[in-house]
């Protein structure tokens, strides 16, 4: 059965509104990506006048949302596509499971397409992970950029195809200058060794500023996003090794006790022992919420990470420009870096793009 004829066969399965996944087979669920055996890939650079398809793998949107996602990339010079699918919504998602796989999959093998960009996160990526043809994916490399539940989507396809993909921007993200500058520094014009330092002072979005938790440089393959996606994988054949990574992390919205337990299950998976190091954005909306008067002894989240991470010998560092802020940097998943706890900076050692 060619790939077309398996879509079909799982829409006509869930034409009806099903969510339900768990007895669909992957169309090709291939031997995983092995870093000593096979070179990591690098997808093609970005240019002016691309044309970048916006995709929904996880939750639906709205027509607002689509005509201002349209509206960020077409002010930035690339032109924009979409399916039909776009706007589809069965229940929080958009469409099916087999219509988000099959959109995203069509996108990787259009020839006209030079870049995949998620609109928005939402939930969803991980349910479409076995519906994925990485075969296809290794064989038309693209840049693909999106954060919070696309974190699935970076874990899945560096796990079985080795391809580099990106922490950053969705389409409906605030293009500014800090963000725009950092999108096409890593996407469009690279350089290597150039060092990315924060460049907004404590504020509302990031009450801390930059804390450096263990300090020292680790370089190291970056790896990670949004804490809660990359929990639920652990157990699951999409997680990704963290030996020899640097570490990079996310949340928002979850008090400082939904972020104790999901490190400590982390910590006792053994997921950092191995780690070169561990570099947090800025977790949003992540401190203690005053509903009774037990959460007025309630840790704060910096507490909480001061405590998580106690003993740690490995460079780790709390406050960086990703995350759900509008200053964003877009991080390579993949790539080779360093971080510097010390000077609070992190560097690219290589272009993420060819």
């Amino acid at each position: 059965m060619n790939r077309k004829n398996f879509f079909k066969s799982l829409i006509a399965l869930t034409a009806l509104g099903s969510v339900t996944t768990e007895a669909m087979i992957s169309p090709a669920d291939d031997d995983e990506f092995d870093s000593k055996k096979k070179s990591i890939i690098k997808p093609k650079r970005l240019k002016e006048g691309d044309r970048i398809a916006l995709v929904a793998p996880g939750s639906y949107i709205s027509e607002s949302e689509l005509q201002d996602s349209v509206k960020n990339l077409s002010d930035l010079g690339f032109q924009v596509t979409f399916s039909e699918r776009l706007t589809l919504q069965n229940g929080y998602f958009s469409g099916t499971d087999a219509q988000r796989a099959e959109d995203l999959m069509e996108m990787f093998e259009r020839e006209d397409v030079d870049a995949i960009m998620c609109v928005r996160g939402g939930y969803g990526c991980a349910r479409i992970l076995p519906l994925l043809d990485y075969n296809i994916i290794r064989k038309n490399p693209k840049i693909l950029i999106g954060y919070s539940d696309v974190t699935a989507l970076l874990y899945g396809i560096f796990k079985k195809t080795g391809l580099i993909t990106f922490h950053g921007p969705v389409a409906t993200s605030t293009f500014n200058e800090f963000s725009v500058n950092n999108f096409k520094g890593v996407l469009m014009n690279p350089e290597s060794n150039k060092k990315l330092f924060n460049t907004n002072p404590p504020s509302d979005e990031n009450i801390y500023g930059v804390q450096t938790l263990v300090e020292g440089k680790a370089k190291g393959r970056l790896i990670g996003g949004n804490l809660s996606i990359m929990v639920s994988l652990i157990g699951t054949k999409y997680d990704v090794d963290y030996s020899n990574k640097i570490i990079f992390i996310e949340e928002i919205g979850e008090e400082p006790y939904r972020i104790d337990r999901m490190l400590t299950q982390l910590i006792q998976a053994d997921k950092f022992k191995k780690a070169a190091g561990i570099m947090m954005g800025i977790f949003s909306k992540c401190e203690p919420k005053e509903k009774d008067a037990s959460f007025s002894k309630s840790f704060s989240l910096m507490e909480v990470l001061e405590d998580r991470f106690s003993g740690f010998k490995i460079p780790i560092i709390y406050g960086m420009s990703f995350g759900h802020v509008k200053d964003k940097f877009t991080i390579p998943f993949g790539a080779l870096a360093e971080i510097n706890t010390g000077e609070q900076s992190f560097t690219l050692l290589e272009s993420a793009v060819k």
